[in-house]
């Protein structure tokens, strides 16, 4: 069973842990080990942010990763969001679909905005390919946007308007019963 849980402050030191992974940095967007101080720093920001949201991934009541949404914009009525799966024993078995599917309906059903954004270092071609089958469209490309490692990547802005995702929904969704994630 999958499910979200708001970040609480307990949670803390399991997310430096997470996100110093060399398989979690890998598609962040720092190329350093996250030290205490500005973890410390990031996580107080975080919580106290109105326009950041954190949820904690549960896969089987064990906490596996953590999704956000972030520069939520009420004017404009868009987010960006992002999601990472820090614990690699369940990584392959619809988490990510899971969390995918859960953001998207909160964004455009809870929240009702009508755009949700997402930016993605090129090489991370497995969840573009995801984010693309839920719908979500290439908006464009930042080249040589990141230097990670002293190498420079381009980053891929992706977006999913509310109309295209109520169009595709159903179908989605029993794609998604079918493999038994809904």
């Amino acid at each position: 069973m999958n499910s979200l849980r708001d970040v609480r402050p307990e949670d803390k030191q399991m997310l430096l842990e997470w996100r110093n992974l060399p398989e979690v940095a890998k598609y962040m967007y720092t190329d350093h080990v996250i030290t205490q101080e500005e973890h410390d720093r990031w996580f107080e920001t975080a919580m106290k942010d109105p326009s950041r949201r954190y949820w904690i991934i549960v896969c089987d009541g064990k906490d596996v990763g953590l999704t956000n949404i972030c520069d939520l914009d009420w004017h404009n009525k868009r987010c960006n969001w992002g999601f990472y799966i820090a614990d690699p024993n369940v990584r392959g078995k619809g988490i990510g679909i899971f969390v995918e599917y859960t953001i998207i309906q909160y964004v455009f059903g809870e929240l009702k905005l009508s755009k949700l954004c997402g930016d993605l270092l090129s090489f991370n071609e497995a969840i573009i390919s995801m984010h693309e089958k839920f719908g979500f469209k290439r908006e464009g490309v930042l080249r040589q946007h990141v230097i990670k490692n002293g190498v420079s990547y381009d980053v891929v802005c992706i977006g999913l308007l509310r109309d295209e995702w109520e169009a595709l929904k159903p179908g989605i969704e029993n794609r998604l019963r079918q493999k038994g994630i809904l």
